[in-house]
C-alpha cells in the first residue's frame, strides 16, 4: 500500500507557506467539463487525461492540472488583484512514461495582477524557488512569446503562421510545418495529385465521415491557395533558427536575443520584456549568474502558457519530470473569461517528487 500520508503533510505545509504570502486557499473541482479542454486543446487532451461520463452533465476529465478551473473560478468572480494556492491531486495518462505516475499531488501559487505583470512573473518563481531552495535544483527559464513573436514577424501567410503558433507546442510537426513552408520538405505524393486533379471530387464515393462536401471543397481551396504561396525566405528560417538554438545564462541569453532582434525586430518587444523581468527577478534575490535561459523551454508542457516559463529540475534525475514548473497563461483568461482577461502567472510543485529526492531538510 502506497502511503501518502508524507506527501500530504509536505503539500499542506507548503500551502501554508503561500497562504502566509498572501495566497487564498482554493478548493478547485476533480471534474472538468470535456467540452471546456477539448475547446481548448483540441482532441490531443484525450492522449493525456481521464475521461468519464455523467448521465446529466455528458463528458467529463478528471483534471490533469489546477490553471483551467482556477482560472474560470476568477474570470467568474475573482477580485483583482489575487493570488490563489490550493493543493490536491491531478490525473495524467502516460502513455509515453510508462513509468511515471499518474496521479500525483501539486501544490500551486498563482498571480493574477494587472498593474505589474512582469512583477507577477519574478514573483511566482522566486516564491517556488525559496520554497525548495534546500533541494539545490537547477532552475531553468524560456518564454514562448519570443517565438510567438518571431513567427508573426514572418513574410508569408496569416494562414501559414496560424498553422505554426496552433504547433509551438508539438517540436516535431512545428519543425515539419516549418520546412514545409520553407520549401525544404517535397510536398507529399498524394496532396501533390489532389492539388493537380482538375475535379478533386470526382469519383470520391458516397460521403461519409462528419464534413460536407462544401467543407471539403474549401479545404482544397485552402490548400491550393497555401501551394501557392511563396517559401519563407532562408533568411527569416536561418533567424527563427538561431533564436530556437539561444541557450545561456540569463544575461548572455539577453545580450544574444538583443542582437537577433536588429534582424528580426518582430522579438524586440519581447526581448526588453525579458530584460524587464531579468531586472526583476534580480530585485527578488535571483542569481542571473546561474540562472539558465532556454529558448526552446516549455514547449512539451501544456498549450496554454504563451509567455515566461520555468521550471526547477534534478540536474542527476533525467529521467523524473521538472519538481516544479509553471508559466505565463494570459491568453486562457481571455478564452475563459468570455472576451474578459487579465494577465495571470502561477507555477506548481509536486511534493512527491520533492520527497523522493530526499525532502526539503
Amino acid at each position: 500500500m502506497i502511503d501518502r500520508s508524507a506527501p500530504r503533510k509536505l503539500a499542506s505545509d507548503l500551502r501554508a507557506r503561500f497562504e502566509a504570502l498572501g495566497a487564498v486557499p482554493v478548493e478547485p473541482p476533480f471534474l472538468l467539463s470535456a467540452d471546456t479542454l477539448l475547446d481548448l486543446y483540441g482532441e490531443d487532451i484525450r492522449g493525456r487525461a481521464y475521461v468519464t461520463s455523467d448521465p446529466a452533465r455528458g463528458e467529463m476529465f478528471m483534471r490533469p492540472d489546477f490553471t483551467v478551473p482556477v482560472v474560470q473560478m476568477h474570470m467568474a468572480q475573482g477580485a483583482e488583484p489575487a493570488r490563489y494556492t490550493y493543493s490536491g491531486e491531478v490525473f495524467r495518462r502516460q502513455e509515453e512514461h510508462p513509468d511515471r505516475a499518474i496521479e500525483f499531488l501539486q501544490v500551486g501559487y498563482e498571480v493574477f495582477d494587472r498593474a505589474d505583470p512582469v512583477g507577477a512573473e519574478a514573483e511566482v518563481f522566486a516564491r517556488i524557488a525559496e520554497a525548495l531552495a534546500p533541494m539545490g535544483l537547477k532552475a531553468v527559464i524560456g518564454d514562448i512569446g519570443l517565438l510567438r513573436a518571431a513567427i508573426e514577424g514572418l513574410d508569408t501567410t496569416q494562414r501559414r503562421k496560424s498553422a505554426l503558433l496552433r504547433h509551438i507546442w508539438h517540436p516535431r510537426r512545428f519543425r515539419a510545418l516549418l520546412d514545409r513552408f520553407a520549401g525544404r520538405a517535397p510536398v507529399p505524393a498524394a496532396r501533390e495529385a489532389l492539388l493537380n486533379a482538375a475535379d478533386p471530387m470526382a469519383n470520391a464515393g458516397p460521403m461519409i465521415g462528419l464534413r460536407s462536401a462544401t467543407e471539403i471543397e474549401a479545404r482544397i481551396a485552402a490548400l491550393r491557395e497555401d501551394a501557392a504561396t511563396a517559401p519563407i525566405s532562408e533568411g527569416q528560417l536561418e533567424l527563427i533558427e538561431a533564436l530556437l538554438e539561444v541557450r545561456e545564462t540569463a544575461p548572455y541569453a539577453l545580450e544574444q536575443l538583443r542582437d537577433l532582434a536588429v534582424d528580426m525586430p518582430s522579438i524586440s518587444k519581447a526581448v526588453e520584456r525579458m530584460a524587464a523581468r531579468n531586472a526583476a527577478l534580480a530585485d527578488m534575490g535571483i542569481d542571473l549568474e546561474t540562472l539558465s535561459f532556454e529558448a526552446t523551454y516549455g514547449r512539451t508542457s501544456m498549450e496554454y502558457y504563451d509567455g515566461f516559463v520555468f521550471g526547477l529540475i534534478a540536474e542527476d534525475r533525467p529521467d523524473l519530470p521538472p519538481v516544479a514548473s509553471g508559466g505565463r497563461y494570459d491568453a486562457l483568461t481571455s478564452k475563459l473569461g468570455q472576451g474578459r482577461e487579465i494577465p495571470a502567472v502561477g507555477g506548481v510543485i509536486r511534493p512527491g517528487l520533492v520527497l523522493d529526492l530526499g525532502g526539503l531538510s
